[in-house]
């Protein structure tokens, strides 16, 4: 058929209600997909997608949820404290692949729930349930029938060590969408993040926050996050990065010591350990700080994870304002990337930034100069401050009176 002649059905989208889910999967479920969900254990996976359940039956859907590692009880209990006790919704405990099968197509359900496919078992094959065998086995299965009856079907895996998905990589290719869900046990917050998505883009984020009566969705992150700061702390700065569509604001804070040790360490919690050694360098050759001798440690606050290029800036202004013990202007944010020689390159996306900085009340905002001479539209409220390298960078930060003074 001609790509001409192909009809799309606006219709098959599906939302849930939540709308952190909803915006990591660009609007909602798709009639037919299949979405594989990751996370480590005890994150809250179950919960949401009990939460997505009850949601969808609240809207007249039938939903399936088959639990292969709690009984029946178990999840009336772990429902009943989250209130939900909708009729559409039903539990099946069961790990046979064809019993599955038969149960969904007997009760017509829109939505089939898998928790997890690392339990079920295809009968007729010799390995135990989570082998690969078993795992590629019914997941190309339950394609199938996801596919030719137009079932929605999420199913959970298990995950490894290192985060990743646990089972056959085949399993990340089956499926339509691959989530990744999120967070610290010690923290209240969760992340929900597309690492695949056919029926939409993979670079939004949806961000929980785990409380008694289950997820709720924090539709304010910026808030969220910037909630515990400190304002005159020497070391920490605010960045807005992009996460998906939206801006959010996070807090950079850097600690630098003298070192005990011939060789100094470099530790970084949320941001990649590599890039920041790239950037000590940078700060130290081209901005003349000298860092040789002292432990440099760096954390984004709330256990947020940052990757873009856009907060390199931000780092190094936190690094300097901790070794020479000068605090940044608490109403100033810094965007910006750092090129090998020292310079401050342009950003995407810095309108949406500035916006959300000024929402929150940010007077000064610290940027490359050119953006500026793009033309940028700069917020009401907000004073750009506009640096072509490092050294310039330093100056007009630290102080946060934005005087030039020498470190």
């Amino acid at each position: 058929m001609s790509i001409a002649e192909i009809k799309s059905d606006p219709s098959s989208r599906v939302e849930t209600g939540l709308v952190e889910f909803d915006r990591v999967l660009s609007g909602g479920l798709t009639k037919g997909s299949m979405i594989l969900i990751g996370g480590p254990p005890g994150i809250g996976k179950s919960t949401l997608l009990l939460q997505v359940a009850e949601r969808l039956a609240s809207q007249n859907k039938k939903i399936l949820y088959v639990t292969g590692e709690e009984s029946q009880q178990q999840v009336h209990l772990r429902a009943g404290r989250l209130g939900l006790n909708s009729p559409s919704l039903y539990i099946y405990p069961e790990i046979n692949l064809e019993a599955i099968e038969n149960q969904a197509a007997a009760l017509d359900v829109d939505t089939l729930i898998v928790d997890s496919i690392q339990t079920l078992f295809k009968p007729g094959l010799s390995p135990a349930p989570g082998s690969v065998t078993q795992v590629r086995e019914c997941a190309s299965d339950l394609f199938r029938l996801c596919k030719t009856r137009g079932i929605t079907t999420i199913l959970v895996g298990h995950v490894t060590k290192d985060g990743s998905l646990a089972g056959p990589r085949v399993l990340e290719h089956i499926v339509d969408t691959v989530l990744s869900f999120e967070g610290e046990g010690f923290q209240s917050f969760r992340l929900l993040k597309a690492i695949k998505n056919r029926f939409g883009n993979t670079h939004e984020i949806g961000i929980f926050e785990m409380s008694e009566k289950g997820l709720k969705g924090i539709s304010n992150p910026s808030e969220f996050f910037l909630s515990q700061r400190s304002s005159l702390a020497p070391g920490a700065v605010i960045v807005p990065v992009m996460e998906g569509s939206r801006p959010v604001l996070v807090e950079l804070q850097a600690l630098v010591t003298r070192s005990a040790y011939g060789i100094p360490a470099r530790r970084a919690s949320g941001f990649d350990l590599n890039r920041l050694q790239v950037l000590l360098a940078v700060l130290e050759r081209r901005g003349r700080l000298p860092l040789a001798g002292a432990d440099v440690y760096l954390n984004v606050a709330g256990g947020m994870s940052v990757d873009e290029p856009a907060a390199d800036l931000g780092i190094l202004i936190a690094v300097a304002s901790a070794a020479v013990d000068r605090p940044v202007d608490s109403e100033t944010v810094i965007i910006g990337e750092i090129g090998l020689a020292g310079e401050i390159r342009a950003v995407a996306a810095i309108e949406r930034r500035l916006a959300e900085a000024a929402r929150l009340g940010f007077k000064f905002a610290i940027l490359p100069a050119y953006n500026m001479h793009k033309g940028l539209n700069v917020p009401e409220g907000i004073t750009a401050i506009e640096v072509e390298n490092i050294k310039e960078a330093l100056k007009k930060s630290l102080p946060g009176d934005h005087r030039g003074k020498e470190i």
